[in-house]
């Protein structure tokens, strides 16, 4: 007997009757009522949340803003009506929408607040400004899940309206950066102002102490000038005052000048007559003594008595006066003779005309000198009335030469002062050249910092801001790369459900097959053969499962594998792993075989990833996922439902092996273990 032969024989069996073969047909249904039916009611959820009923509170006032009206609630309302993702209902207040969720009339209820523009308007005021907000209403007695589902929506909603606003409030932040970037620009440009003003200034400051130390030096000159000034105004004080006595002296000296001239003028009136007479008389004795000299020359011999009347006669004609006659006569009388006295008498008569020359040029200057004699008494006159007018002013100048000295003596304290105030002026402006040079290099490198400072501040264009404030409004993208993309809810739970079908739909085989068939056991047939007989009708119903499901699911829902051939390809081998491990563990173990395959669900129902990643269960269960199939069959289909790595799907087929030796092991085992037959064999105490 063949393994074939004991599998149809099983077969032939189940299918003798309508019934049975009824009930092979609805097992092998099973499969596609469990998972295309559950796939069919969760293939797109989220594409059919028009049906939610939801309330709409919009309570939104709006608000005044630089920019002109904002009113944020209208938008997000017409937004979300435009969108309709859930059935929106419009509800006045938020009371009637919290009541209306509360009995079921509505799954959840969004209420946008009177002050939610105003809020979100309040980011320009940086003192007043705060968030703006949106109330949510759910109930997890309506539906828990959809509470996750609110909350993804208010969570785009939020996105979106921070966004736009977001933009707007970067906008005017970038606007103000080119405000104070051009303001920045125009202090750099005062500062540099101020740096060419400073250093004028420290410019002006060196002339200035230069100048000051000039004015220092003059001043010192000058106090010295005005000392040896005091000194001198007092000199000039006690000299006026010498010059007041003296031309008090003067003007009495002119005046006794004045009335001698005036003596001399009248004494001297005749004398023009007088030396003309003078004149007469020393022509005469130049004439007598010519005469004598004459008389002499004839006779030598001549008296002396001749010569004493010749005297006489010269005396009595007032040309010798007496004492002149007698010194004459005493030289005559003591004079030798002769030649001698000749000599004499020559003498006297070059003298006498000599004295008659002289007499002449007198009487004609006599004139003159009575004139001048005149003119000097005027002038006396004169000298007395100046000299009194001097004496006068003499006074007075001593008077102002007495106040001069008081005053420069004033003046001579001002200029000490004045040079002790330029000599602090001269260190002041040291101290201001050098506070200057302090405000030139400080002024130079504020310039050159708010010029620094100014290129460090964003200056966008519009075009700049534009994409700017949409950058800071949305600072991340996020660029997704879906490597194997499933397409929809359905088509990413497939493989969980897919391979979860299968398990349940063997697992309900194990109620109307036989693992063994007991006649096979009878024989004589290798257990080996019996095991193989005892699979082959599991492997063959579960085969048909396989295909049923997956061409239902592919056509009828619109599942589109990657790999549509090498996915079926595996849920065969799933077929075949899973029949023989629940044929196995049903054969070796009976009654208590079909709890195990129960509990093995159970296990692989939470361990193999299907819903949420493996790697979120608690660390116990990791083993579970580790060691049983399902896990890795979910994986295998996942790879080649999307598109993704062939490789992993090879490891997959090769663990299938593995599972399916694993399950013929148990059969063998079932086999040799069963062809010893007991009491309990023929009387089971459990009969599932």
């Amino acid at each position: 007997m063949t393994a074939l032969r004991l599998a149809l024989g099983e077969l032939r069996r189940m299918t003798a009757g309508t019934l049975p073969k009824l009930a092979i047909l609805a097992l092998s249904l099973v499969p596609l009522l469990y998972g295309a039916v559950y796939l069919y009611a969760n293939w797109d959820p989220y594409g059919n949340l028009d049906g939610v009923k939801a309330a709409l509170v919009v309570e939104d006032d709006g608000a005044d803003t630089a920019d002109g009206r904002l009113d944020v609630g209208a938008t997000v309302r017409e937004s979300l009506l435009e969108d309709g993702t859930f059935d929106w209902k419009l509800v006045d207040s938020a009371d009637a929408a919290d009541r209306g969720v509360k009995d079921g009339t509505y799954d959840f209820a969004l209420t946008i607040p009177e002050d939610f523009s105003a809020g979100l308007a309040s980011t320009s005021d940086l003192g007043s400004a705060r968030q703006a907000s949106l109330h949510v209403t759910t109930n997890d007695a309506n539906n828990y899940l959809l509470s996750s589902i609110v909350d993804k929506l208010t969570a785009s909603i939020h996105d979106s309206v921070a966004t736009e606003v977001g933009e707007e409030t970067a906008n005017r932040l970038l606007t103000g950066f080119s405000t104070v970037h051009g303001q920045l620009e125009r202090a750099a440009n005062g500062a540099g102002q101020l740096a060419d003003g400073a250093a004028s200034a420290d410019s002006g400051a060196a002339e200035l102490t230069t100048g000051l130390g000039t004015l220092s030096a003059g001043a010192k000159e000058l106090v010295s000038g005005q000392e040896q000034l005091v000194a001198g105004a007092n000199q000039l004080s006690a000299g006026a005052g010498g010059l007041s006595t003296g031309a008090n002296q003067l003007s009495s000296g002119a005046a006794g000048l004045s009335s001698g001239l005036a003596q001399l003028s009248s004494s001297t009136a005749l004398l023009p007559q007088q030396t003309q007479q003078l004149a007469d008389g020393a022509r005469q004795v130049a004439a007598g003594t010519a005469g004598l000299e004459s008389a002499l020359t004839a006779s030598a011999d001549a008296s002396r008595q001749g010569v004493t009347d010749a005297v006489t006669r010269l005396i009595q004609q007032g040309v010798l006066t007496p004492e002149q006659a007698g010194a004459l006569q005493q030289e005559l009388a003591a004079a030798p003779s002769g030649a001698t006295g000749l000599e004499q008498l020559q003498t006297l008569a070059d003298g006498a005309a000599a004295v008659s020359a002289g007499a002449d040029q007198l009487a004609a200057s006599a004139p003159q000198l009575t004139s001048g004699i005149a003119a000097a008494n005027d002038g006396a006159a004169q000298v007395s009335g100046g000299a009194a007018e001097l004496s006068a002013g003499a006074a007075e100048l001593s008077s102002g030469a007495a106040g001069l000295a008081g005053g420069e003596q004033q003046a001579l304290d001002g200029s000490r002062e004045l040079a002790a105030g330029a000599d602090s002026a001269a260190a002041g402006a040291g101290t201001l050249r050098e506070g200057l040079g302090q405000l030139r290099d400080g002024s130079a490198e504020l310039s050159q910092q708010l010029k620094n400072g100014a290129g460090n501040v964003p200056n966008p264009n519009e075009e700049e801001r534009a994409t700017a404030s949409t950058v800071i409004a949305d600072p991340l993208t996020v660029s997704t790369v879906n490597q194997a993309e499933a397409g929809s809810y359905g088509a990413g739970l497939a493989p969980y459900f897919l391979v979860l079908a299968m398990w349940v739909g063997i697992f309900m085989l194990a109620q109307a097959l036989r693992p063994i068939s007991r006649r096979a056991l009878a024989s004589n047939a290798p257990a080996w053969k019996i095991a193989l007989g005892g699979w082959l009708p599991f492997l063959a119903v579960s085969l048909v499962q396989a295909t049923v499901l997956y061409a239902v699911v592919c056509v009828g829902l619109g599942l589109d594998p990657v790999h549509p051939v090498l996915a079926w390809g595996l849920l065969l081998m799933a077929s075949m792993a899973f029949s023989a491990l629940v044929q196995g563990l049903v054969a070796l173990l009976g009654s208590v075989g079909k709890f195990a395959v129960l509990v093995l669900l159970v296990l692989q129902l939470v361990s193999s990833g299907g819903t949420f990643p493996w790697q979120t269960i608690p660390a116990p269960l990791h083993l579970a996922h580790d060691a049983l199939p399902m896990g890795y069959m979910v994986t295998g289909l996942r790879q080649l439902l999307y598109g993704g790595d062939l490789s992993q799907v090879t490891a997959v087929a090769v663990g299938l092996l593995g599972y399916t030796a694993a399950g013929l092991l148990l059969s063998l085992l079932a086999a040799r273990r069963h062809r010893l037959w007991t009491l309990k064999t023929l009387q089971p105490e459990i009969d599932i």
